[in-house]
């Protein structure tokens, strides 16, 4: 027989276990209730409604009041819907929008994209960022007509085999243009079923990605009665895009507040758990400046003015970034001084002669992902020019053709030495 200073001593569980064996379940007393263990970390908060059907339908129901009335939702077909899908990839709503009318405007079904040069689809996309988007959203609508007779691939397993088309986008067209019932798992809808159940950690995390892709199926539409899954995930996604905010949170009218964790903790900024950044890094970056001498043909667009200054341009920038787009002649290196002298050595290198650098005429500051890049521009003198992989471009050229948004800053920068 235990004696009740024995039992004192016992973890909680066992204590419990005494005295239901001393008490039985009739002798219990009335308002007792079992000890409790101090938990590692704090319960999640309870909520008084948690089904997941009367959540989905306060969220369907919110979305058809409120919904924003963006161009890509006028059709649910599949090529408009991919094209919208790609183009918002970490990039805002309100910067897309121009982007997406012309470019439907100059590609308006999957075939006309198929058959577009790279060069033109660059043009188009030029100034939107991450170019690596625009290759593969060409490259894979070659694939289309080739393979699946110009649509959108309607299976799961097919459209994962497009380039670019990850799980998200995927789901995501699926879901929106065919009805197929899958949930898209991006950032801001991460961030809204992390707060609904209180559950901290970043989807770099397995435990937390498992955690919402469960909770996600329970609430996805099973019947088309209860609502489409397209409609869901759209709902989902505009609620992390303008009520769900990073920041300050709008939780008051969030048609799912009743059922919020994150909210009834009284910190629903805490979920998900903040993704640590990459560090910044700076670069330099030597840029050259060099101007059509009299006498030589130009290769640039042949609507250009006549008597207008035309820059040099080359393919790519530096270390690998933006392979396909025309830039000023570049080279990066580990100091002002450093990339120069690289600068230097490749303008001998393509042009087979000696070239020098001269006055530095601007300065640009430009980010590109990670890296801050400060450019130097410095006039330059060629003693012959390179063979091949260049062209003439007038600054009235740049808006048509494939140049990159540092290309554009660099030529505003240097309006004055072109007089």
């Amino acid at each position: 027989m235990i004696s009740p200073g024995q039992a004192s001593r016992l973890p909680l569980f066992f204590q419990e276990l005494v005295r239901r064996s001393r008490w039985g379940d009739r002798d219990r007393p009335r308002n007792y209730r079992m000890p409790r263990a101090n938990p590692a970390s704090p319960p999640r908060p309870a909520v008084k409604d948690v089904n997941n059907l009367r959540i989905t339908r306060a969220l369907l129901a919110w979305f058809r009041e409120h919904r924003r009335p963006l161009p890509w939702r006028a059709s649910s077909d599949a090529y408009r819907v991919w094209i919208s899908e790609v183009m918002l990839q970490q990039t805002q709503v309100a910067t897309v929008i121009p982007y997406y009318q012309r470019f439907l405007k100059a590609f308006p079904t999957l075939r006309h994209l198929a058959r577009a040069p790279l060069e033109r689809v660059l043009q188009l996309w030029s100034g939107l960022g991450y170019y690596r988007r625009a290759r593969q959203l060409h490259e894979a609508s070659q694939i289309i007509v080739a393979r699946f007779g110009g649509c959108f691939p309607a299976t799961l397993e097919e459209a994962l085999q497009l380039p670019g088309v990850g799980g998200y986008t995927a789901a995501a067209v699926l879901s929106i243009a065919y009805g197929v019932p899958l949930a898209a798992l991006d950032g801001n809808v991460a961030r809204v079923v992390s707060r609904l159940e209180a559950l901290p950690g970043s989807l770099a995390q397995p435990a937390f990605r498992k955690g919402i892709e469960a909770k996600l199926a329970a609430l996805l539409p099973k019947r088309q009665s209860a609502g489409s899954a397209g409609d869901f995930n759209q709902a989902l996604m505009e609620l992390g895009q303008t009520i769900c905010l990073p920041r300050a949170p709008r939780c008051p009218v969030c048609p799912m507040r009743k059922a919020c964790r994150g909210r009834l903790s009284g910190n629903p900024e805490a979920f998900p758990s903040p993704r640590p950044r990459r560090a910044t890094e700076e670069s330099h970056l030597a840029a050259a400046l060099i101007l059509r001498p009299v006498g030589v043909r130009r290769n640039s667009n042949p609507g250009s003015e006549s008597g207008v200054p035309a820059m040099l341009m080359a393919r790519g920038l530096d270390d690998g970034l933006m392979p396909d787009l025309w830039n000023f002649p570049s080279a990066f290196g580990a100091s002002i001084a450093d990339a120069r002298q690289r600068l230097e050595t490749k303008l001998a290198d393509l042009t087979g002669g000696p070239a020098s650098l001269n006055l530095e005429v601007a300065r640009v500051r430009h980010n590109v992902t990670y890296r801050q890049i400060d450019v130097r521009v410095y006039r330059a003198s060629l003693s012959s020019l390179p063979r091949n992989g260049f062209r003439w471009l007038a600054a009235a050229d740049l808006g048509r053709a494939a140049v990159s948004q540092l290309a554009r800053k660099i030529a505003e920068a240097s309006a004055s030495a072109l007089n």
